[in-house]
This record gives C-alpha cells, structure tokens and sequence, in this order.
C-alpha cells in the first residue's frame, strides 16, 4: 500500500513540476490572466491546469494498484472512467473559460450517475432510521440513485468554491483522503483504500508546488476530479459496509459542502442573486481578507497564512468522523457543532467582530 502512496506522490508531484516548468509555452491558454474578480486574491498569472499532475498521480497508483491487486483492478478501471466526465469537463473550461456552469454541472451528474450504475456508488441510507424505513417500505430505493447523484456534484462543486487559496482545497482533500483510506483500512475494503491513498499522495505532489507560493492552480480540472473522488469513496464505504455511518463520508466533506449550501442561500434569499454568481464574500475570502489587513497588504503573506485556519475548521468534521466512523449519535453531535461554529465565525466576521486571534498587530508596509 505505501508503494502505491508513493508512486502517485511522485508521478503528481513530477507532472506539476512539467506544467510549471513550461507554462511559458502554455500559459497564452492555460494561465489565470483574471485577476479582477471577486474571487481572484493573486497578482500574477499562474497556471491552472494543475488537475493534469493529480490525475497522472491518480492513474499511476491506480496501475500499481490494479498490478499489486489483480482481483480490484476491473473496480479501479470502472472508478478512472467515472472520474473522467468530471475532470475533462473542468480541464475543459481551464482552456477555453467557455464552458458554462450548467455544461459542467452535467457532467458532474454524469460521473455520479456512472457511479451510481457502475460501482453501485448509490446512498442506501440516510443514518435517520424512520426515514430509511419509509423510503425503502414505499418502494423508493431509487432515491438512493438521485442522492449519490446529488452528492457527487455537490461535493465536486464545493471543492472548486474553496480552490481560491494556496492549499486550502488541495490539504483538505489530502486530510479527506486520508480519513477514508483509514476507515477503508478499519472494515477491510481495499478497493477504497487503495484508491483513497492513490489520491492522497497525487494530492499531496500537487501541494510542495501549491503551497505557500502558489506556482501553479488546481483549476475546475483538478478540482472537480479531487471532488468526485472523494464523494464517490465516501458512498462506496458506507454503501459497501453498513457498519459505517452515512455521517461520516459526510462530516468529511462538510467543510466545502456547508460552504456551497450556505453560499447558495445567502445568494439567493439573503442578497436575491443567482446561485451560481461567484463573490467575494466566502468564509475564506472573509478571512483573508482580515489577514490581509494585518500583514501590511503583502497579498502573497495573507494567501499562505489564511489556509491553515481553514485546514483546522475542516479537521473539526474529518477527524472525529475518522474516529467515530460507526458512531451515528456523536456524529450528530458533531455535525450540530460544525455548522453552529461555521455560522458563529462568519457573522462575526461579517460584522467586523473578528476573533482574536485575527487581530494580530499591523506590521509596516515595507518601503
């Protein structure tokens, strides 16, 4: 299993280094010239196109994989064509910047619904026995198709809404993976478990030139690749072992998935925009944006110094679901506190009632 951890390490990290090396010859197409929107927190065009090194990761381990466990590797060719609707779609619109959100929103769906028929990748449950009893008395186990389809989009979408500092979305994705590959390790699934290394060590070749310099950008490639991945792991270990609560792939991803909900609904019936209409007003924008103001205005300092607040507020999901992955009640309780403490630091942000520890000294703007 290490092998495969460190061959997808390599093969990301060596793939990125490539993109990043001759981004000179690419980067007419290839590079994020935007630097005006609500969303854009860097001062220089940088390559976005660093989903090529996570999926060149993916696919190594994923050949050590299927070569280490022949009896796994018909599943890990299934998984790498599913994922691939998500990350050309995404990789797609990092070249042109012409493809529009509804475009990709369906060829999430079509990496979810593969999922679905291929992998037997649907939500059996919900964790909430009276309502699992209704569905499946009525008849409407079908359902579980539509929620793994829902998922799959929802959580690929809401790993691209946090890909908007250096390292944010690609830790949390190494940390999600991470906790997967340990519960998948705990009930015995290897298919899970080594797809769950795989993708964390491509994450992980991707973060030493991500992090804290920023040299080269995830993009809706790699974001919504490193999403799915994620979601699709997260319902095949509960659906496969019904010992694993559905909570828990769920306080994995809750970090980015409660951002996109709660974006969607300040956006909609708080501000009376559209959904989909990117801003600046994210928790981690917030953050940053307070951080900024105590670093003298040093853009490169208040990127790199935003994310590791934020790695801490996904751990607060990721780690007690790793620990307490059979444990429905806890992980209740664990869900209530995320969401309370999310709410709590973004209105006391927005109303400029920062905690402490983000009222650090100003420093000098140096001369």
């Amino acid at each position: 299993m290490l092998l495969i951890l460190l061959v997808s390490f390599a093969s990301s990290l060596l793939a990125t280094l490539a993109v990043i090396a001759s981004a000179h010859r690419h980067a007419h197409f290839s590079a994020d010239h935007d630097l005006s929107g609500p969303q854009k927190m860097h001062r220089e065009a940088v390559p976005r196109i660093g989903g090529v090194g996570i999926f060149s990761g993916l696919l190594s381990g994923g050949i050590v994989a299927g070569y280490l466990l022949p009896t796994q590797r018909h599943e890990i060719l299934l998984f790498m064509a599913c994922a691939l609707p998500a990350f050309l779609s995404g990789l797609w619109e990092d070249f042109t910047k012409a493809i529009s959100p509804r475009r990709r929103m369906v060829a999430l769906a079509l990496s979810g619904t593969l999922g679905a028929v291929l992998l037997d990748g649907v939500i059996l449950r919900t964790g909430f026995l009276p309502l699992d009893h209704l569905l499946l008395a009525n008849g409407l186990a079908w359902t579980g198709i539509i929620g793994a389809i829902f998922g799959v989009t929802g959580v690929s979408n809401s790993v691209n809404i946090i890909d908007g500092l250096n390292g944010l979305a690609s830790m949390c994705v190494a940390l999600m993976a991470g906790a997967l590959a340990w519960i998948a390790f705990q009930v015995q699934d290897q298919l899970v478990l080594t797809l769950a290394l795989a993708t964390l060590g491509a994450t992980l070749g991707f973060f030493v030139w991500n992090y804290p310099r920023g040299k080269v950008f995830l993009g809706d490639g790699g974001a919504y690749m490193l999403g799915f991945v994620v979601a699709e792991l997260g319902i095949l270990v509960s659906a496969r072992h019904p010992q694993v609560s559905m909570l828990a792939p769920l306080l994995i991803v809750v970090y980015p998935f409660f951002e996109t909900l709660f974006s969607m609904y300040r956006r909609r019936l708080l501000q009376g925009r559209s959904m989909t209409q990117p801003d600046g007003i994210h928790l981690h924008t917030l953050i940053y944006r307070r951080l900024r103001r105590h670093v003298g205005g040093n853009v490169r300092k208040a990127n790199s110094s935003t994310s590791p607040f934020l790695w801490l507020l996904a751990a607060v999901g990721i780690v007690p679901a790793a620990i307490w992955w059979s444990n429905s009640p806890v992980l209740s309780l664990v869900l209530l506190v995320f969401v309370l403490g999310y709410l709590t630091l973004y209105w006391r942000i927005v109303r400029f009632n920062s905690p402490r520890w983000m009222k650090a000294r100003r420093r000098a703007r140096p001369r």
